[in-house]
Protein backbone atom coordinates (compact mmCIF):
# COMPACT_ATOMS: atom_id res chain seq x y z
CA UNK A 1 0.00 0.00 0.00
CA UNK A 2 1.13 3.11 -0.96
CA UNK A 3 2.83 5.73 1.93
CA UNK A 4 1.96 9.43 1.26
CA UNK A 5 3.13 12.56 3.57
CA UNK A 6 1.26 15.26 4.85
CA UNK A 7 4.07 17.65 4.57
CA UNK A 8 3.74 20.47 6.33
CA UNK A 9 5.15 23.60 4.97
CA UNK A 10 5.60 26.15 7.59
CA UNK A 11 7.36 26.33 10.81
CA UNK A 12 6.36 30.38 12.22
CA UNK A 13 4.72 30.51 15.63
CA UNK A 14 1.35 30.64 15.30
CA UNK A 15 1.02 28.91 12.08
CA UNK A 16 -2.46 27.41 11.04
CA UNK A 17 -0.69 24.62 8.57
CA UNK A 18 -1.26 22.12 11.39
CA UNK A 19 -5.05 22.74 11.68
CA UNK A 20 -5.42 22.40 8.04
CA UNK A 21 -2.89 19.39 7.80
CA UNK A 22 -5.14 17.82 10.87
CA UNK A 23 -7.98 18.25 8.51
CA UNK A 24 -6.72 16.74 5.51
CA UNK A 25 -4.80 14.12 7.42
CA UNK A 26 -8.93 13.27 8.69
CA UNK A 27 -10.32 12.94 4.86
CA UNK A 28 -7.32 11.09 3.53
CA UNK A 29 -7.88 8.51 6.45
CA UNK A 30 -11.04 7.81 5.34
CA UNK A 31 -9.65 6.25 2.07
CA UNK A 32 -8.64 2.98 1.74
CA UNK A 33 -6.32 2.46 -1.37
CA UNK A 34 -3.10 4.79 0.62
CA UNK A 35 -1.69 5.27 3.82
CA UNK A 36 -1.45 8.92 5.36
CA UNK A 37 0.84 10.61 8.21
CA UNK A 38 1.57 14.17 8.82
CA UNK A 39 5.03 14.99 8.49
CA UNK A 40 5.82 18.67 9.97
CA UNK A 41 9.38 19.95 8.67
CA UNK A 42 9.33 22.06 12.23
CA UNK A 43 9.98 18.62 13.54
CA UNK A 44 13.15 18.14 12.08
CA UNK A 45 14.71 21.08 12.98
CA UNK A 46 16.62 21.96 9.79
CA UNK A 47 19.02 24.68 10.08
CA UNK A 48 19.76 26.71 6.92
CA UNK A 49 21.45 24.10 4.42
CA UNK A 50 24.22 23.74 5.71
CA UNK A 51 25.66 20.07 4.30
CA UNK A 52 29.26 20.43 2.10
CA UNK A 53 28.52 18.45 -0.61
CA UNK A 54 25.11 19.39 -2.84
CA UNK A 55 22.34 16.93 -2.45
CA UNK A 56 22.40 15.24 -5.56
CA UNK A 57 25.45 13.55 -4.90
CA UNK A 58 23.71 11.56 -1.91
CA UNK A 59 26.40 11.78 0.30
CA UNK A 60 24.65 12.97 3.57
CA UNK A 61 26.73 14.17 6.32
CA UNK A 62 25.07 15.12 8.78
CA UNK A 63 22.04 13.57 11.09
CA UNK A 64 19.52 15.99 10.57
CA UNK A 65 20.18 15.58 6.80
CA UNK A 66 19.76 11.74 7.19
CA UNK A 67 16.84 11.90 9.31
CA UNK A 68 15.07 13.95 6.76
CA UNK A 69 15.93 11.79 4.12
CA UNK A 70 15.11 8.76 5.74
CA UNK A 71 11.81 10.00 6.62
CA UNK A 72 10.76 11.06 2.74
CA UNK A 73 12.56 8.40 1.44
CA UNK A 74 10.19 6.45 3.24
CA UNK A 75 7.31 7.81 1.38
CA UNK A 76 5.49 6.80 -2.14
CA UNK A 77 3.70 10.55 -2.64
CA UNK A 78 3.51 13.79 -0.96
CA UNK A 79 0.59 16.71 -0.07
CA UNK A 80 1.94 20.08 0.37
CA UNK A 81 -0.26 22.26 2.93
CA UNK A 82 1.54 25.57 1.10
CA UNK A 83 1.02 28.78 2.85
CA UNK A 84 1.77 31.72 0.77
CA UNK A 85 4.53 34.33 1.49
CA UNK A 86 5.22 37.59 -0.69
CA UNK A 87 3.91 35.38 -3.67
CA UNK A 88 6.04 32.17 -2.99
CA UNK A 89 6.87 29.47 -0.52
CA UNK A 90 8.24 29.82 2.57
CA UNK A 91 11.76 29.89 3.36
CA UNK A 92 11.34 26.98 5.69
CA UNK A 93 9.86 24.62 3.05
CA UNK A 94 12.37 25.91 0.08
CA UNK A 95 15.19 24.68 2.08
CA UNK A 96 13.75 21.17 3.22
CA UNK A 97 13.45 20.85 -0.20
CA UNK A 98 16.58 21.82 -0.99
CA UNK A 99 18.17 19.68 1.82
CA UNK A 100 18.27 16.03 -0.48
CA UNK A 101 17.37 15.02 -3.93
CA UNK A 102 16.71 11.58 -4.68
CA UNK A 103 14.14 10.50 -1.62
CA UNK A 104 12.10 12.97 -3.94
CA UNK A 105 12.78 11.63 -6.98
CA UNK A 106 9.95 9.62 -9.33
CA UNK A 107 7.08 10.48 -6.80
CA UNK A 108 3.66 12.07 -6.90
CA UNK A 109 2.25 15.77 -4.93
CA UNK A 110 -0.50 17.30 -4.37
CA UNK A 111 -1.21 20.88 -2.90
CA UNK A 112 -3.38 22.40 -0.60
CA UNK A 113 -2.64 26.18 -0.34
CA UNK A 114 -3.41 29.03 1.36
CA UNK A 115 -3.34 32.60 1.78
CA UNK A 116 -4.66 36.08 0.33
CA UNK A 117 -5.58 34.57 -2.89
CA UNK A 118 -5.66 30.98 -1.93
CA UNK A 119 -1.96 30.42 -1.85
CA UNK A 120 -2.03 29.99 -5.90
CA UNK A 121 1.18 32.23 -6.63
CA UNK A 122 2.89 29.48 -3.94
CA UNK A 123 2.11 26.40 -5.73
CA UNK A 124 3.07 27.80 -9.00
CA UNK A 125 6.50 28.33 -7.91
CA UNK A 126 6.11 24.90 -5.81
CA UNK A 127 5.12 23.45 -9.72
CA UNK A 128 8.88 24.47 -10.95
CA UNK A 129 10.83 23.26 -7.56
CA UNK A 130 8.73 19.66 -8.27
CA UNK A 131 10.22 19.33 -11.90
CA UNK A 132 13.22 19.88 -10.93
CA UNK A 133 13.14 17.61 -8.17
CA UNK A 134 11.50 14.89 -10.66
CA UNK A 135 8.34 15.12 -8.74
CA UNK A 136 5.35 14.49 -11.15
CA UNK A 137 2.46 16.79 -9.26
CA UNK A 138 -0.72 16.37 -10.42
CA UNK A 139 -3.37 18.81 -11.74
CA UNK A 140 -5.43 18.77 -8.61
CA UNK A 141 -5.15 21.56 -6.58
CA UNK A 142 -7.14 22.68 -2.93
CA UNK A 143 -7.17 26.50 -2.83
CA UNK A 144 -7.82 28.27 0.61
CA UNK A 145 -8.88 31.89 0.94
CA UNK A 146 -7.35 33.37 4.24
CA UNK A 147 -10.94 35.33 4.11
CA UNK A 148 -13.43 32.97 3.54
CA UNK A 149 -11.63 29.63 4.74
CA UNK A 150 -9.86 31.27 8.15
CA UNK A 151 -12.06 33.09 10.95
CA UNK A 152 -10.04 35.91 11.76
CA UNK A 153 -7.00 34.31 9.53
CA UNK A 154 -6.36 31.97 12.40
CA UNK A 155 -8.86 29.33 12.95
CA UNK A 156 -9.55 27.20 9.51
CA UNK A 157 -13.27 26.77 8.53
CA UNK A 158 -13.19 24.87 4.99
CA UNK A 159 -15.97 25.49 2.86
CA UNK A 160 -17.90 22.37 2.23
CA UNK A 161 -16.74 22.06 -1.35
CA UNK A 162 -13.38 21.80 -0.47
CA UNK A 163 -13.53 18.04 0.45
CA UNK A 164 -14.87 17.00 -2.71
CA UNK A 165 -11.64 18.96 -4.27
CA UNK A 166 -9.46 17.14 -1.56
CA UNK A 167 -11.09 13.98 -2.54
CA UNK A 168 -9.78 14.19 -6.20
CA UNK A 169 -6.23 15.21 -5.11
CA UNK A 170 -5.93 12.58 -3.35
CA UNK A 171 -7.25 10.41 -6.07
CA UNK A 172 -4.46 11.87 -8.56
CA UNK A 173 -1.86 11.51 -6.16
CA UNK A 174 -2.74 8.05 -5.44
CA UNK A 175 -2.98 7.01 -9.10
CA UNK A 176 0.42 8.76 -10.07
CA UNK A 177 2.30 7.74 -7.05
CA UNK A 178 1.55 3.71 -7.64
CA UNK A 179 1.92 4.21 -11.39
CA UNK A 180 5.30 5.85 -10.34
CA UNK A 181 6.32 3.18 -8.13
CA UNK A 182 7.37 0.87 -10.52
CA UNK A 183 9.90 3.15 -12.16
CA UNK A 184 11.21 3.60 -8.19
CA UNK A 185 11.03 -0.04 -7.85
CA UNK A 186 13.44 -0.26 -11.03
CA UNK A 187 15.86 2.50 -10.07
CA UNK A 188 16.65 0.94 -7.14
CA UNK A 189 17.89 -2.42 -8.64
CA UNK A 190 20.21 -0.53 -10.44
CA UNK A 191 21.60 1.54 -7.43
Amino acid sequence: MLKIGIILGSTRPGRVSPQVGKWVHELAKQRTDAQFEVVDIADYDLPIYDETVPPGYHNYQKDHTKKWAEKIGSLDGFVFVVAEYNHSITGALKNALDFIYAEWNNKSAGFVSYGSTGGARAVEHLRGIMAELQVADVRGHVSLSGFTDFENWSVFKPAENHKVQLDALLGQVIAWGGALQDLREKQAKKA
